[in-house]
């Protein structure tokens, strides 16, 4: 059956597509099998795209899209949607928002509920973008939730790393600066036609500099207003040179470390099931013996 669903994949199938992420992110039996069978990809390149709420990262990503498109790319989305922290289902569709490529031949889209993760990306988002990349993409964009500085995990997944900004977020800047300023190929000052963006600007490249920074290259600021469509050629043309200039550094390097860190600490975690000890909470709460460091010592 995995090879089957493989094959089609690979020749572009998107409904194979879409149901083998569905097996595999419900974790259906013996899925494993199909992530073995994965062939290497180092063709597709992922596009992690991370922000403050009210950023405009989807306006910003259904603009990327047609960019793409226009220049006859094969592109994939995985927006990354909040979840109920009660049934772990989306609470958002970022594919309502882009819409007009829902049905598009050259365009993947598939929303994920974040499942509880704090990190801001799905719990297997890893084994997802793999599989996502045996359909032969030339991009994969990923869109997380926008929860802050939780959000650095994305930076072990994708290749290149857009973190979306607004000029209001200038009294943010400094909070930001041990999290997603870091984790930074590239800035999009985002809503750039409203006041102050300018002076916005001039203060992160300022706290960009390597006297305040732990970059040791020039990060790009891209100005946008993603709304109007406004930058974005210029955006991917940044893209475009990152990706053409990336071999395999020692960033990538750990970027796979990181990954493969991931999976194993999943797999070790495998047999700990929330609703198990949340039974075992509400059986010891009421003890004068109840200590959360003493419970989490029995795993």
């Amino acid at each position: 059956m995995w090879q089957q669903l493989l094959g089609q994949i690979q020749t572009g199938d998107i409904k194979a597509l879409a149901r083998c992420i569905s097996l595999v992110e419900n974790e259906y039996q013996d899925y494993e099998e199909l992530l073995l069978q994965l062939p290497a990809n180092h063709h597709t390149k992922i596009i992690g795209v991370s922000g403050p709420p009210g950023a405009g990262k989807s306006t910003l990503v259904d603009g990327l899209i047609g960019e793409l498109v226009k220049h006859e790319k094969k592109v994939a989305v995985l927006c990354v949607d909040p979840s109920s922290p009660f049934n772990m289902g989306a609470v958002l569709g970022d594919r309502i928002r882009m819409n007009q490529w829902y049905t598009h031949p050259q365009v993947f889209i598939r929303s994920l509920a974040s499942r509880g993760s704090m990190g801001g990306l799905h719990p297997k988002i890893i084994e997802i973008t793999e599989l996502v990349k045996a359909g032969n993409f030339d991009y994969i964009i990923l869109e997380t939730v926008g929860v802050g500085q939780s959000e650095i995990e994305i930076a072990g997944l994708a290749d290149i790393t857009v973190v979306v900004l607004v000029p209001e977020a200038g009294d943010e800047i400094q909070t930001m600066k041990a999290g997603l300023m870091e984790i930074a190929d590239v800035f999009v000052v985002n809503k750039s036609d409203r006041p102050d963006a300018d002076a916005f600007v001039t203060n992160l490249r300022m706290m960009l500099a390597p006297t305040f920074s732990t970059h040791k290259k020039e990060v790009p600021i891209v100005k946008t207003v993603a709304s109007e469509g406004k930058g974005i050629e210029e955006l991917y043309l940044v893209i475009e040179k990152h990706q053409s200039q990336e071999g395999f550094t020692e960033k990538k390097l750990w970027l796979l470390t990181e990954r493969l860190y991931f999976i194993i600490q999943k797999k070790k975690m495998q047999g700990v099931s929330k609703d198990v000890l949340k039974c075992k909470i509400e059986a010891n709460f009421r003890k004068q013996t109840f200590n959360l460091y003493g419970m989490a010592k029995e795993y």
